[in-house]
C-alpha cells in the first residue's frame, strides 16, 4: 500500500509540474481529445495502462 501512495503521489506531482509549465498546451490538448474517436481514447488509455504496467514490472522486477 504505501508504493501505491508513493507512486500515487509521484503523479501528482508531475501532472501538477506539466499544468503549472504548459497550461494552454494542455488545454490545447483537451479541445484535441473532445474531437477524437472514444475508441482511439480508449486504445491510447490501454497503451498506457500495458506501458506502465510493463515500467513497474521491469523496475520492480
Amino acid at each position: 500500500m504505501t508504493d501505491f501512495l508513493a507512486a500515487l503521489g509521484l503523479v501528482l506531482v508531475i501532472e501538477g509540474v506539466v499544468w503549472a509549465l504548459f497550461p494552454a498546451a494542455l488545454a490545447r490538448l483537451g479541445r484535441m481529445a473532445e474531437q477524437m474517436p472514444e475508441a482511439a481514447l480508449r486504445r491510447s488509455g490501454l497503451v498506457a495502462v500495458i506501458a506502465g504496467t510493463a515500467i513497474v514490472w521491469l523496475v520492480r522486477g
